[in-house]
């Protein structure tokens, strides 16, 4: 329903086909569903309700027998034992990567990029690479039940390609390092490339677009002034890795004597459109200028763990106003991409850095790997959470499952309980991209002997 602001229906039973006169017809798809956890607001729970599709939108959600007399002519579909929840928005990955899954493990950041992945993307960084790796990483993340993905990674068009084809939502970014790559020479071809990319696609409801300059310490000042100037102009976020590990942050002080956040504000690169990822390395006053800013912090928690880079002081973000989302990083440092288990991980972890049981609950934790994850990306108008209006990214998830039994919060087993193997379905769009477990738009077969067909060649 273009035109209509989603945040103008928040009560989850609205008539607006009395609203705005639609008529009732067979394009309609009504899924009924024993609970509907909309997001928005917080905490709600809806039992025995269902919700109606329209052209790829969500038309109206309310009680399942009031839905079938409204909709008589809508193809029904029963989920009897399954909440539906918004699409889970993965807010930090590097697709492609997947095809290095757990090829230089327990190493510590630097010397795991240096000495082994930025050799072998020297090596092999190409087209084919970045198609195999991306459509691998897709069918993970849409078997988790990830409809919505912000990638960093050379050959952003490729990834492009590949989600619009498969019917998968992805912020791209435009990747920019000092350094050349396969990619391109240097600074100023990375920027005219993710450019022109972004303007081929502006029209494309699937994909947008985020500069994205790798991190502080491989970006330097020219650049960054480039892009904070671009960013502004076209209203376009910024998808950066920031403070996180503490060998950044001394190396920042010795060449600019200040640390990488303070080098950004001088710089003008933070603000609303600002995306910081992994921030471990934080003081309170930090913590302030991200929320004074309107920054949002993309919590790695898996993969900030495994590479040892240190703890995100999330129940300090969340306490101080700022809005923090759920990443995986890449399969490559991680080694999956689950966004579920990322959620239960932040609310385990946040608990235990902040020694308090009851900071970052169940509903929180859900809505960072939902509607924040769309607000960092600047997309919380359309996705995120199941309204009225928004698009129709769904995800449905069986809790008739031994590990989910007994159920006394659906919320509480979905964060605390629930694997992303209980995950059923998917739907980006109204377009339905995993029935009953399997994928429609991809082909996994194919994926799995290209990615083993990979293995090969990266031993060599």
């Amino acid at each position: 329903m273009p035109g209509l602001t989603p945040h103008a229906a928040r009560q989850p039973v609205v008539k607006f086909t009395e609203i705005l006169g639609f008529s009732m017809s067979a394009a309609e798809q009504l899924l009924s569903a024993r609970w509907i956890i909309p997001v928005e607001p917080d905490s709600l729970v809806l039992e025995h309700h269902a919700l109606v599709m329209r052209d790829g939108r969500i038309l109206d959600i309310l009680p399942a027998g009031a839905a079938r007399a409204r909709y008589p002519l809508a193809s029904v579909e029963e989920f009897p034992e399954h909440a539906l929840i918004p699409g889970l928005i993965n807010a930090h990955t590097h697709a492609a990567m997947s095809l290095m899954r757990g090829i230089a493990d327990d190493r510590p950041l630097m010397e795991w990029l240096t000495d082994h992945i930025w050799p072998l993307e020297q090596k092999w960084m190409g087209e084919a690479f970045v198609r195999d790796g991306s459509d691998l990483a897709m069918a993970e993340m849409i078997r988790g039940g990830i409809t919505c993905f912000s990638d960093m990674y050379f050959f952003p068009e490729v990834t492009a390609q590949q989600a619009i084809r498969c019917g998968m939502r992805a912020m791209l970014g435009m990747i920019l390092v000092d350094f050349p790559s396969a990619w391109a020479s240097g600074p100023a071809e990375y920027l005219e490339k993710g450019l022109a990319l972004r303007d081929e696609l502006l029209n494309d409801t699937l994909v947008s677009f985020a500069f994205a300059p790798h991190a502080p310490y491989s970006v330097s000042d020219e650049p960054l002034l480039r892009i904070a100037t671009l960013a502004a102009e076209l209203d376009l976020p910024i998808h950066m890795h920031l403070h996180e590990t503490a060998e950044e942050i001394e190396q920042s002080r010795q060449q600019f004597g200040m640390r990488p956040i303070n080098r950004l504000k001088q710089l003008e690169l933070l603000g609303p459109g600002y995306i910081a990822v992994h921030m471990t390395q934080l003081t309170d006053e930090e913590i302030d200028l991200i929320a004074k800013t309107g920054a949002s912090v993309v919590h790695c928690p898996e993969s900030n763990l495994k590479l040892a880079s240190g703890f995100c002081p999330v129940a300090k973000l969340v306490a101080a106003g700022v809005n923090v989302a759920i990443g995986t990083d890449g399969a490559a440092s991680n080694n999956d991409l689950d966004v579920m288990g990322e959620m239960r991980m932040t609310a385990l972890l946040a608990k235990a850095v902040a020694r308090d049981a009851s900071v970052i609950p169940a509903p929180t934790a859900l809505r960072m790997a939902t509607l924040n994850g769309a607000r960092a990306l600047g997309l919380d108008a359309e996705i995120g959470s199941l309204e009225p209006g928004k698009w129709a990214d769904i995800t449905a998830i069986r809790l008739d499952r031994i590990e989910t039994q007994p159920l006394f919060n659906p919320i509480s087993n979905l964060v605390y309980a629930a694997s992303r193997h209980q995950v059923s379905d998917v739907w980006v769009g109204g377009r339905r991209l995993l029935k009953n477990r399997e994928l429609t738009t991809l082909d996994i077969g194919d994926i799995s002997q290209k990615a083993r067909a990979w293995r090969e060649k990266l031993l060599t």
